[in-house]
């Protein structure tokens, strides 16, 4: 590292080591460009660290330990079921290590530097790096910020002691006795179920008229449904006000519909959404990068910024705020970078809750289809007929196609039950491929799988279902 005023050139900086950004750099590595990667916090981002990974690795564990108390129906019982919380927080960090050691390495592999501290522009052209140690200054060529975003705060609810954001409730040393998730989208859901899973009695706080309500109803239903066998009260249409914190507890004051109402949990959990990361020591300004709405960046269908050589991805621009999207609109950007003619498409962006039962919907909804004035068609098939779904006793949920009934092509699809994560990608790929809903109907599923419920649900859309009576 050079230390000092003397610029050190670089063909393209990329600020943030997150899914965003570290594909971004490992893309632009590939296609021949010296990269310098930073980020303040720990590579792999907020996702593999904070977020998506050690997310699951909770609810898996909150679900094998539900299937270890919940078997007797299939003739499987098991006495004095216990959690080792801090064996589970252990293995789910060595998870995070494992994963963030592998982005490590593919990193140096390509032979991109790599900067642990954080990054601020000086002009459009020049940045400095620098942490506690040491500092440099860079001129690039090209650069993409992937700054990701962080849990939204509220000021009634100020993060510390027990008021959490997503952040500290991934890394609690013992299950709460109790807990109020303040927001009932995907995040809440996720961590509020799995703590319900594991023994915490949990109140959720939404304010919308449903749960996940990005969501179409008959899908969040059978979650809400399931999160009341979990035990956990749900409130809609409610609107959290104060709170009140001791050392021991947080008293919530929320009124639903008018009337006010209070609760109190050993801790309460946060999740009303993520702000993206574009303003603090950035100084996006003195590099003439424009923000948008909310503090979000414009860009264009390459991913460029109003400054053309500067780049925008991931959370900081507007869209979902979803891992995989970043990660897509890293590669378009580095492409772009390259002079290849790359430009995002949108079509295709899976979304997922791994509630129980997972929601996955991608493309149209049956409403956004009928609001863009499409003659549509629906094909509906639920699990409870499916062998593979009831030889696993999940048998709830449906698989449902939405497509144009004139040219018969498929434009969503939305999918409630066991592995909805895993099949909504033949769905994704369907759509993306321009694929009839014949297509998929044609298309040879293997026997007994969950796969076979998505060839089903196209066959009741052309009118001919094979296991179910059709209409006459």
């Amino acid at each position: 590292m050079v230390v000092g005023d003397a610029s050190v050139e670089i063909d393209v900086l990329v600020i943030g080591a997150g899914p965003g950004g570290y594909v971004a750099a490992i893309r632009a590595a590939q296609l021949g460009k010296s990269v310098l990667i930073v980020d303040k916090s720990e590579v792999g981002g907020v996702c593999l660290n904070r977020g998506c990974i050690p997310s699951k690795a909770l609810i898996n564990a909150a679900h094998q330990y539900e299937a270890a108390s919940h078997n007797q129906s299939i003739g499987i019982s098991a006495e004095n079921v216990k959690v080792d919380f801090s064996k589970v927080q252990e293995w789910k960090a060595g998870i995070v290590k494992k994963m963030t050691g592998g982005v490590t390495q593919l990193l140096k592999g390509n032979k991109i530097q790599i900067f642990n501290g954080e990054a601020l522009f000086i002009n459009d052209h020049e940045a400095r790096v620098y942490n506690d140690n040491e500092t440099a200054r860079y001129k690039f060529n090209d650069c993409i910020i992937a700054t990701g975003s962080r849990p939204i705060e509220l000021k009634a609810f100020p993060f510390g002691g027990r008021i959490l954001s997503s952040t500290e409730a991934l890394d609690l040393k013992e299950i709460p006795e109790s807990m109020v998730v303040i927001g009932g989208g995907y995040i809440g859901i996720e961590l509020g179920q799995t703590y319900a899973k594991l023994g915490t009695k949990v109140t959720v706080l939404e304010g919308s008229d449903t749960i996940l309500p990005g969501f179409e109803k008959e899908l969040s239903s059978l979650v809400a449904r399931n999160l009341k066998k979990n035990g956990v009260e749900v409130f809609t249409e409610a609107l959290a006000q104060s709170s009140e914190q001791t050392d021991k507890d947080v008293t919530v004051t929320f009124t639903v519909k008018g009337e006010e109402k209070k609760v109190t949990a050993q801790y309460v959990l946060v999740t009303v959404g993520r702000r993206p990361n574009t303003d603090g020591d950035l100084s996006l300004e003195l590099a003439g990068v424009e923000l948008g709405e909310r503090g979000l960046v414009k860009i264009d269908e390459q991913c460029r910024t109003s400054v053309p050589h500067i780049y925008a991805i991931g959370d900081i621009v507007p869209g979902p705020a979803l891992a995989h999207k970043a990660s897509y609109e890293a590669k378009v950007a580095a492409e772009a970078i390259a002079g290849q003619s790359s430009v995002i498409d949108y079509k295709c962006i899976p979304a997922v809750v791994f509630s129980e039962p997972e929601i996955a919907s991608v493309g149209l909804s049956e409403t956004e289809a009928k609001e863009k004035g499409i003659n549509v068609t629906i094909g509906k098939f639920p699990y409870t007929v499916n062998g593979r779904a009831m030889t696993m006793n999940q048998s709830e949920g449906f698989v449902k196609l939405v497509g144009d009934k004139d040219s018969g092509l498929l434009l969503g699809a939305q999918i409630v039950g066991a592995e909805a994560s895993n099949l909504i990608a033949e769905m994704s790929l369907a759509i993306e491929l321009g694929a009839t809903i014949e297509d998929v109907a044609l298309t040879i599923h293997a026997h007994p799988t969950l796969g076979e419920i998505t060839m089903d649900a196209a066959e009741v859309a052309l009118g001919h279902p094979i296991h179910v009576l059709g209409r006459k």
